[in-house]
C-alpha cells in the first residue's frame, strides 16, 4: 500500500499547526484587513446570531453522548450528538451531519458548529477518533513526535473511515435517530477530518498499485474545511474523480502549514477545489485567519475579533449550503456572499468557473 506518505503528510501538517497553538502560543499573522474592518463585521447578523445562540444553548440544543464499541475491531467510537429541541413540524425529518475532527481534536472541539447546525433544525453527530484524538497531547512532550508518528500510521487513517461507517450504522439503528432523514446525510470535517470526509465522499487511495474507493453512498454532500491535498503517485484529478456529490470548501488566505521538509501553501486548498469532480461545488476564502482558526480554539489577542467573525461566518455559510443541498434554494447562499463580501478574498461557485 502506498498510502503511508499521504497520511504521514496529513498528520504532520495538522500536528504542527495544533502543536504551535497549544505549546508555543504563537499568534496568527495579521490580516491584510484593518482591525476596524473586523470590528465592524462583529455587527453582521451571522455573528450576532452566533453570540445569541451561545447565550441560549440550553433552550435551543440538546447534547447526547454515545460510546459505541466495535467488536470486530475492538475499538471504541465516542460520539456527541447535537440535536434541535424543537422542530418546525412533529413529522418533519431533518438532515444529519457527521463531523470528523482534526488531529489532536475531540468530539467537543468543534461544538460551535454542531450547536449552530442544531439550532438551525439539523442533527450533528461529532465523532472522536481514538488514536488521532486529544490523547496524542497527553504524556511527555519528548515522546510527542513518536505519538504523532503512531497517529500517522495508515491504519489509523483508514480506521477513521471505518469509525464513521460504524457510528452511522449504530446511530441510524438507535432511537436517537427518529427525527433524522436517512436520505439526507452530509459529511464534514476540518483538516485531517476533511480528508476523512473526502475518502467517504469518493476520494481514492492506492492499494497494490490500484486506486480503491472507500466511498459511502449514504453521504449526499460534504463540507471540507481547510482540506490538505492528497499526495501519491496519481494526479489529484484522478484521486478525486469519483467525488461527485456537492462540496463546500472553506479556507483562508493564510491557511498555510510549515513542517520540516514540507510546506503546504493556501494555494493547495484552491488546487484541491478545482480538481474536485463535484458538479456543484462552492469555495469561500476568508481574508486572513490561520489553519487553526476553524478548530474551536479561543484567542484573546489582536486576532480575536477576526477569528470570531470567521467562525460565525463559517457557521452561517455551512447552514446556507446545507439548505441549498436539501431544498435547491440558493437564496441564503447568495445573501451570505453579499453580507460577507468585505471579509472575503474570493468566493467561487461551480457555475462561476466558466467565467474564470
Amino acid at each position: 500500500m502506498k498510502t503511508q506518505r499521504i497520511w504521514t503528510t496529513l498528520i504532520a501538517l495538522a500536528a504542527t499547526v495544533l502543536l504551535s497553538a497549544s505549546l508555543s502560543g504563537c499568534s496568527a499573522k495579521a490580516s491584510g484587513l484593518s482591525p476596524a474592518v473586523w470590528q465592524q463585521h462583529l455587527n453582521l447578523p451571522s455573528v450576532q446570531q452566533a453570540e445569541k445562540l451561545a447565550d441560549n444553548l440550553d433552550a435551543q440544543v440538546t447534547q447526547t453522548e454515545f460510546s459505541w464499541f466495535d467488536q470486530s475491531r475492538q475499538r471504541t467510537v465516542p460520539a456527541l450528538l447535537f440535536s434541535p429541541k424543537t422542530t418546525a413540524r412533529p413529522d418533519h425529518k431533518a438532515a444529519l451531519l457527521v463531523f470528523s475532527h482534526g488531529l489532536g481534536g475531540s468530539k467537543e472541539r468543534y461544538a460551535y458548529l454542531g450547536q449552530y447546525w442544531a439550532s438551525q433544525g439539523y442533527y450533528s453527530l461529532h465523532l472522536q477518533h481514538d488514536g488521532s484524538d486529544r490523547k496524542v497531547w497527553q504524556g511527555s512532550r519528548l515522546l510527542l513526535p513518536f505519538r504523532l508518528m503512531d497517529a500517522a500510521d495508515e491504519s489509523e487513517a483508514l480506521a477513521r473511515v471505518q469509525d464513521v461507517r460504524f457510528a452511522l450504522d449504530q446511530f441510524l439503528a438507535s432511537d436517537a435517530s427518529q427525527g433524522v432523514d436517512p436520505n439526507q446525510i452530509l459529511m464534514a470535517g476540518h483538516s485531517y477530518g476533511a480528508n476523512t470526509a473526502m475518502l467517504l465522499s469518493g476520494a481514492q487511495v492506492e492499494q497494490n498499485g490500484q486506486l480503491v474507493s472507500l466511498k459511502d453512498p449514504r453521504i449526499k454532500a460534504a463540507i471540507l474545511i481547510s482540506a490538505p491535498p492528497f499526495y501519491n503517485d496519481q494526479p489529484l484529478q484522478q484521486v478525486l474523480a469519483d467525488v461527485t456529490i456537492p462540496t463546500l470548501h472553506i479556507t483562508t488566505t493564510e491557511d498555510e502549514i510549515k513542517v520540516p521538509g514540507y510546506y503546504s501553501s493556501p494555494q493547495d486548498r484552491l488546487e484541491l477545489f478545482y480538481a474536485m469532480a463535484s458538479p456543484y461545488k462552492v469555495m469561500a476564502v476568508f481574508n486572513g485567519g490561520s489553519h487553526n482558526v476553524f478548530s474551536g480554539w479561543r484567542r484573546n489577542d489582536e486576532t480575536a475579533n477576526q477569528n470570531k467573525v470567521i467562525k460565525a461566518a463559517t457557521q452561517a455559510l455551512s447552514a446556507a449550503f446545507i439548505q441549498q443541498v436539501i431544498s435547491g434554494d440558493s437564496s441564503a447562499l447568495q445573501l451570505w456572499q453579499q453580507q460577507h463580501q468585505a471579509v472575503l478574498a474570493d468566493f467561487i461557485r461551480s457555475d462561476m468557473l466558466a467565467l474564470r
